[in-house]
This record gives C-alpha cells, sequence and structure tokens, in this order.
C-alpha cells in the first residue's frame, strides 16, 4: 500500500511539475546586439538553475525546481538559434528596425521609442517589438509624415 501511494504521490508530483511551452512568435526573430546578448544571458541562466535543480535529493522537489528551468531553456535555445542579428541602421531617413523614433499623436502627447526585438521590447523603457501596431505602422516613413493608427494620427517628428 505504501509503495502504491509512493508512486501516486511522484506521478501527482510530476504532473504538477509539466509547465506549457512559453509561446513563441510566428514573426521573424530579428534582435539588436544587446537583444541577442539578453537571450543568451536568459538561457545561460536557466542552464545554471536547472544545475543547481539536479543535485537536489528529493526526487520530487528537484522535479518541481526544474520545472521552469527546463521550459526556459526550451524557450531561450530556440530564440537564441532562429535569431537574426540585424546591424544598426547607416541612415536615418526611413524608420527601420533599431531606430528610435519621436512622434507626436493627435491628442499632443509625444512620445519616443526605439524599434527591438520581441523578447527585448519593453515599452516602458521605451522600446517596442518590430511586430507591436506601432512600429509596423512607422516602419518605411519618414520624418513629417502622419501615420493613421487605427482612429489614431501619430506624425513621426525625429529618426535616429
Amino acid at each position: 500500500m505504501s509503495v502504491a501511494f509512493a508512486k501516486e504521490e511522484s506521478a501527482e508530483a510530476a504532473s504538477e511539475t509539466i509547465l506549457p511551452a512559453r509561446p513563441i512568435s510566428d514573426r521573424i526573430n530579428l534582435v539588436t546586439e544587446a537583444g541577442l546578448k539578453m537571450l543568451q544571458d536568459e538561457l545561460a541562466r536557466a542552464q545554471q538553475a536547472l544545475e543547481i535543480a539536479s543535485v537536489l535529493e528529493d526526487v520530487n522537489e528537484r522535479r518541481r525546481q526544474s520545472a521552469v528551468p527546463v521550459r526556459d531553456m526550451r524557450y531561450y535555445a530556440e530564440r537564441v538559434r532562429t535569431a537574426q542579428l540585424m546591424s544598426v541602421p547607416t541612415s536615418n531617413e526611413v524608420i527601420a528596425f533599431g531606430h528610435t523614433v519621436t512622434f507626436e499623436r493627435d491628442d499632443g502627447r509625444t512620445q519616443t521609442f526605439r524599434i527591438v526585438g520581441e523578447d527585448e521590447a519593453n515599452p516602458s523603457q521605451a522600446s517596442i517589438s518590430h511586430g507591436s501596431p506601432v512600429a509596423i505602422a512607422l516602419i518605411g516613413k519618414s520624418v513629417g509624415e502622419i501615420v493613421q493608427l487605427g482612429q489614431r494620427e501619430l506624425e513621426i517628428l525625429s529618426i535616429s
């Protein structure tokens, strides 16, 4: 009875530690140098966390502690594998991946964002994904152009 109970406990613990894969976008995986380094660093952190978890004696605790690093390693390994490093734009004439763009919204607010890869995008730190609606609307445009974004208009003030 206790062996059956132990197996049931193990099976239950194992099912608790199977995490769904992190979703990977179907967009091309463009990255800046900083973005590629961030992906590589995150992969290394996940590998280190897995190594730490692998020495735990309790099998159930080892499974629990390994679940997130295993999932993250799969994700970051794939993102590093598919990363396409983009060079810094050489011209500021037309908005492209890697540019920092300042625009004015039709409500008078001025915003500045750098267009970067999906994994490095962080709007609170003034960076947006190249696949975001704003970036899609801006890419290929020049200073002075007015871009329609849904019901809003954005006037491009500068590109750097």
